[in-house]
């Protein structure tokens, strides 16, 4: 029996010491490729040590309810400072010890909880719980660790209990019956959490590459052949798609939204609007919704590489059936140009480019430049007397398509300057001669908008081509390339940053974002999060301006426009109004929490604090005189053509009608044109 026993340890040894090498073997081919590609490396040395380390743990227990305090301190002086010197080394065993005991906490945790869901909670024991934005330190131990899961599960099931109904008294009188349920929702689903992360092939090594490659900038990550394909695809608009869209209710259950009738889902003729997906499958794996993040969710059914996916579907709380989806290419409509006009008298174009796709295989007009070269004609038809183009929420994309689109508006001129990792500075220039479009344009832009959004807007801005309107960007002023860590192989990917590029200016909008000429408040601005809360971005700094150019407009003409805006929205109910709602937002998000009361009084009164939040948010209107938006006279015939584009074109132009920015961007180019 011992021999079986020492044969079956050595076994098991041996297989760690193969992921071992193979995990080493990949962090050391990233660390050879950012040593000589990227823009800023940085040494291996215990400040990365400390960096990964930190993040790996976070990421196994954010909420310091799995991992002893004893456990915790023991790995951290095995590993904390010296994982650096592990890696160059080719010892990655650190990583198997690490994940043996959280799997143990897994384990002991799943015991705990199983024990709480077999007794009843004691609702009436006086306590509180608090709640932190950030890392704490770790503190469980063996004495304190069902106080602390009851805790917790207690304040969960409470917060579900005060959800069922807006009446206290109600849920008082039926607290009983409502207990039961809440409490075997919240132990059902938290041990098959635990059951979940204790069954699903570790990916830890993956997580491992990540930290490793965002030491050296947030963009800077590794991809395996599938999270590849799944990234170049979302560069395109048009991808393998299952032609429905899903979101989640109230009750965090996914439902399906809108079902495409072009679409593979439609064309089951068994998924309606409404169901609600109990869980999916990729034919090797499958995950409960209730159980499972919606991270690997979404990752399961966004992969390219999982062509085929089983859904499990409920609908109306019937019984659950199965549908089998094969994906198909279709044409993602939420990524793709579009355009209206505004405004019978005075027409005003308006083009939304949600992102900057790119034709992949170079063998159709399918980018997004083109697109945007279409809809600008069509408006052109219709007499336009000024454009406006929405980058809102516009995260980048193709920074090809960013040079060719910026070339259009602009008749010839260097367009940025590049700088890499040795310092040599090359220019990029307009690749056309002339423009596509002479009139004003006035740019959306918001915190969202990032990358080779804000590339485009900076260099119609310094060329007083466009006025920019809205929140200052996201602050992404660093150009990515993917790279294979063995071309052999070609099954390993770095995505890595290896270029800066500076405005013609010679400044750089890195880490601080592009400032808009107007500046207006958006929801939830002191939430999204900026360049400049990674603490690994990397820093602004400009160079000597050496570019000659030739501007648009005067300078003062642009400032005046856009100091005559100031003043006409300085008392604007609606804008006011936001800034009113995002102080609150920001105390509900940013500001540490007090200790709420463990009590069913306590947490309804908080939930209805934030509910009431929710409520002003969502249904803040704005009460303008809606725009006049319409189909330009092409859109309108293609309508024709395409009547399944109608649903989508009605819900684009009432979403329009009352924007306030574009109403604004429309008084601009009013005055603009008045003032010629």
């Amino acid at each position: 029996m011992k021999k079986i026993v020492f044969a079956f340890a050595l076994i098991t040894s041996t297989l760690f010491s193969q992921n071992s090498d193979k995990t080493c073997e990949i962090l050391n081919k990233i660390n050879v490729l950012i040593q000589t590609e990227h823009i800023r490396p940085k040494p291996v040395d215990d400040s990365l040590s400390v960096f990964v380390f930190d993040n790996l743990i976070n990421e196994l227990d954010p909420s310091r309810n799995i991992f002893f305090q004893s456990e915790y301190e023991e790995i951290s002086k095995k590993y904390r400072h010296n994982l650096d010197d592990l890696i160059l080394q080719n010892d990655c065993s650190f990583l198997t010890d690490i994940t043996t005991k959280y799997r143990n906490g897994l384990l002991r945790t799943k015991t705990v909880l199983e024990k709480i869901q077999a007794e009843p909670i004691d609702y009436n024991k006086n306590d509180t719980i608090r709640f932190y934005k950030k890392s704490f330190a770790f503190y469980l131990n063996k004495e304190n660790l069902e106080k602390v899961w009851l805790k917790k599960l207690r304040y969960q099931i409470l917060d579900d209990i005060v959800e069922t109904s807006d009446n206290l008294d109600s849920i008082k009188t039926n607290f009983k019956s409502i207990e039961a349920v809440s409490k075997k929702l919240i132990l059902t689903n938290e041990i098959c959490r635990i059951n979940t992360l204790l069954e699903t092939k570790s990916k830890q090594d993956e997580k491992l590459y990540n930290f490793f490659c965002t030491y050296f900038d947030p963009h800077t990550a590794y991809f395996s052949d599938d999270s590849k394909s799944s990234f170049v695809a979302s560069l395109s608009k048009e991808h393998l798609s299952l032609g429905m869209t899903v979101n989640l209710n109230e009750k965090n259950e996914i439902i399906v939204e809108e079902v495409d009738p072009n679409g593979p889902a439609f064309k089951t003729g068994q998924i309606k609007k409404g169901d609600q997906i109990v869980s999916v499958s990729n034919e090797k794996e499958t995950l409960k919704v209730s159980c499972a993040s919606l991270e690997s969710i979404s990752t399961m059914i966004l992969s390219e590489s999982n062509k085929n996916i089983v859904f499990t579907l409920k609908r109306n709380s019937g019984k659950s059936f199965e549908v089998a989806i094969e994906k198909q290419v279709m044409k993602d409509e939420e990524n793709s140009v579009f355009s209206f006009i505004i405004g019978k008298e005075s027409k005003i174009g308006y083009i939304k480019i949600p992102s900057f796709y790119a034709d992949l295989d170079g063998n159709s007009r399918k980018g997004c430049a083109d697109d945007v070269a279409r809809e600008v004609i069509k408006l052109e038809k219709d007499d336009i007397e000024g454009l406006v183009i929405d980058l809102i929420d516009n995260g980048g994309g193709s920074m090809e398509e960013a040079i060719k689109m910026a070339g259009m508006f602009i008749d010839y001129g260097p367009l940025s300057v590049v700088v890499d990792n040795k310092q040599e500075q090359t220019v990029i220039n307009d690749p056309f001669r002339g423009l596509i479009y002479k009139g004003p344009i006035v740019i959306l832009v918001n915190s969202n908008t990032a990358s080779a959004s804000e590339f485009f807007s900076s260099i119609l801005q310094d060329y007083n081509r466009a006025l920019l309107l809205g929140s200052t960007t996201l602050g992404k002023a660093t150009m990515q390339t993917i790279l294979s860590l063995d071309e052999e192989k070609n099954t390993d990917f770095l995505k890595i940053t290896i270029n800066k590029f500076y405005r013609v200016t010679g400044k750089s909008h890195q880490y601080v974002g592009v400032t808009p000429d107007v500046i207006l408040p958006e929801f939830y601005e002191d939430v999204y999060q900026k360049e400049s809360d990674f603490p690994t971005a990397i820093k602004n700094d400009s160079i000597k301006p050496f570019l000659k150019y030739r501007t648009y407009v005067k300078r003062n003409l642009i400032t005046k426009i856009a100091t005559n805006s100031t003043i006409r929205l300085a008392d604007n109910y609606y804008f006011n109004d936001i800034k009113k709602i995002n102080q609150k937002i920001d105390k509900l998000v940013n500001v540490p929490k007090s200790e709420v009361l463990m009590t069913l009084d306590a947490v309804f009164e908080q939930k209805k604090r934030i509910s009431a939040l929710w409520t002003e948010i969502h249904t803040f209107n704005d009460d303008n005189n809606p725009l006049d938006v319409y189909n330009s006279t092409v859109n309108q015939f293609l309508l024709g053509v395409y009547p399944t584009e109608k649903t989508m074109n009605q819900y684009q132009i009432d979403n329009l009608k009352t924007n306030p920015y574009l109403n604004e961007a429309v008084n601009i180019i009013t005055e603009f044109n008045g003032s010629k």
